[in-house]
């Protein structure tokens, strides 16, 4: 009788701790909640909040990494591609030719650019760099410590590379072939670029500016694709506009990087025709842009000698007007539009005719300067520009004797 006694007793037992336990358990709810709300900026939770981790390599990184040569994330999809024969061969194959290109080009140009532009790198955190395609791979070199870069050129845009085209198996001698040039001359070969390109679906710029920042020890947090507005704004562009803008509109993208034991980096392109006659189609909206970015150093190679041409004369004032520092080769900016009163100049290299195809920009007030035996021009260890061997390159650095302010941005 009693053990049934205590089995009729025991659920009500349980109920009751059961409900005791619950009520406790709602008033220390109830206690911190009203401690929360009564006292929010007091109150702190009794362990720190985890510290968000280093960045890991996005989806786009792998992309960017996948590209040139090296490998993705552990966590990436792209792992499975890696482990074929296609992108083995192309893997060891691009490490030989970055370990070459680095030891005789990059150390060189670093190593130079530390000396003899250290006072140009402190005061640069921008860098305008016209006519200058995808080339990121150049100016980081040359101002490795600048935060923001902003790239024009005639090529697409481009998008971030579709899985289907990075299963294609002619993407890898298509990337050999549009990198040959710019790995061995310093220079791109723009309409064998476009050519090469187009045949695996690379659409334009960005995905050399990725495998750029790629193997330059940066890595790629993230992409934006952007437009000019008719005032010279940034503002959000989505893809279809990047692949098929209207003639009035500039389209760009942003690239934002994390530079190895450095600070995060802008990278912008911006496909813009600079010639003075569509620049009144477009608004002038590129160099309304440029304007906003405060005093400049502009850097220009291999630019065809567009700036040399009258019809050029619009972005050539903007550089001249905006710049404290031009860093250029002879296909730049030509000497007689620099007022020597307002620079001051220090010449590199060798200054020889252009070639052939440009022989008609010879400046021979150049060739004088170089051959002045009281003041001769400084070494240039390394190769840049059309004239791309080492002994026959040159470089100009221009200085501007009254720095620009950059309370005279309109």
């Amino acid at each position: 009788m009693r053990f049934l006694f205590i089995r009729l007793l025991l659920p009500a037992l349980l109920a009751a701790v059961a409900a005791c336990s619950d009520q406790k358990s709602t008033s220390a709810e109830q206690q911190v909640a009203q401690t929360t709300s009564s006292d929010t900026a007091v109150a702190q939770p009794a362990v720190a909040p985890a510290q968000p981790p280093a960045p890991d390599t996005s989806d786009v990184h792998n992309v960017a990494a996948y590209l040139a040569g090296l490998p993705s994330s552990r966590q990436s999809s792209l792992r499975t591609l890696e482990g074929q024969p296609g992108w083995q061969a192309y893997a060891t194959t691009s490490n030989k030719s970055w370990a070459t290109y680095d030891s005789t080009r990059t150390a060189k140009i670093e190593a130079w650019a530390a000396t003899e532009l250290d006072s140009v790198q402190a005061t640069s955190p921008t860098i305008f760099y016209p006519f200058s395609g995808p080339d990121f791979l150049n100016v980081t070199t040359m101002f490795p410590t600048s935060t923001t870069y902003v790239l024009m050129g005639l090529e697409p845009v481009g998008t971030v590379p579709q899985r289907s085209t990075l299963e294609n198996p002619n993407l890898f001698t298509a990337l050999k072939a549009s990198l040959w040039s710019v790995l061995n001359f310093s220079f791109f070969r723009t309409n064998d670029m476009a050519v090469d390109l187009k045949s695996v679906e690379l659409d334009g710029a960005l995905p050399l500016m990725m495998l750029f920042a790629a193997r330059t020890n940066h890595q790629v947090l993230g992409v934006r694709y952007i437009q000019l507005s008719p005032q010279g704004e940034l503002i959000e562009a989505d893809s279809a506009t990047i692949r098929k803008p209207s003639l009035k509109t500039i389209p760009g993208v942003e690239m934002r990087l994390k530079a190895k034991n450095g600070p995060e980096k802008t990278v912008l392109y911006l496909s813009a025709d600079l010639s003075d006659w569509k620049l009144g189609t477009t608004k002038e909206a590129a160099l309304t842009y440029v304007r906003t970015l405060g005093p400049l150093t502009t850097y220009v190679k291999s630019a065809t000698y567009l700036m040399h041409k009258a019809y050029f004369s619009k972005v050539r004032n903007l550089i001249l007007e905006r710049s404290n520092y031009v860093l250029q080769d002879d296909s730049g900016i030509a000497m007689k539009y620099f007022p020597a009163t307002d620079w001051q100049f220090t010449y590199y290299g060798t200054y020889k005719r252009p070639i052939n195809l440009f022989a008609k920009h010879y400046q021979p007030e150049l060739t004088a300067t170089y051959t002045d035996k009281a003041n001769p021009p400084r070494p240039l260890p390394f190769g840049t520009g059309y004239n791309w061997r080492q002994n026959d390159s040159n470089l100009l650095l221009a200085h501007r004797r009254q720095p620009v302010q950059a309370q005279e941005v309109q």
